[in-house]
């Protein structure tokens, strides 16, 4: 399960003299415990703060007006012939088979574009 929580505060900055409020405000998430830890221990190698962490990924959130990453699934690959079973290679040979006889067929080009497009190779 993860949470996460805004709360705003202002407190002194005392870095400063003391006299200026700095409006900040503070995070709550909760997050898997080993995540956690294996970050922390990334960013302190880093010699970076979690807090300093969170600043930088909301500056780049609003400098870049989205994530700073790109979100998505992960591209499908092709099945390997030899992790398929007897019965899936058969089911795809007979799909083959019958697409043939269909009339579907497709150049080497047409093919080699088509795996370019969906898987990336």
């Amino acid at each position: 399960m993860q949470m996460l929580a805004i709360a705003s505060k202002s407190e002194y900055n005392k870095e400063k003299g003391g006299d200026t409020m700095a409006n900040t405000s503070a995070v709550y998430a909760r997050i898997d415990t080993n995540l956690k830890d294996n970050a922390e221990s990334i960013l302190s190698q880093l010699g970076i703060s979690p807090s300093s962490a969170i600043q930088m990924l909301y500056s780049q959130i609003v400098l870049k007006k989205g994530m700073p990453f790109e979100l998505k699934l992960p591209s499908s690959k092709p099945l390997a012939v030899g992790a398929m079973t007897r019965e899936q290679l058969d089911a795809e040979l007979q799909k083959g088979v019958d697409s043939i006889k269909a009339g579907k067929v497709y150049s080497a080009d047409e093919i080699d574009a088509a795996l370019a497009k969906e898987f990336g190779i």
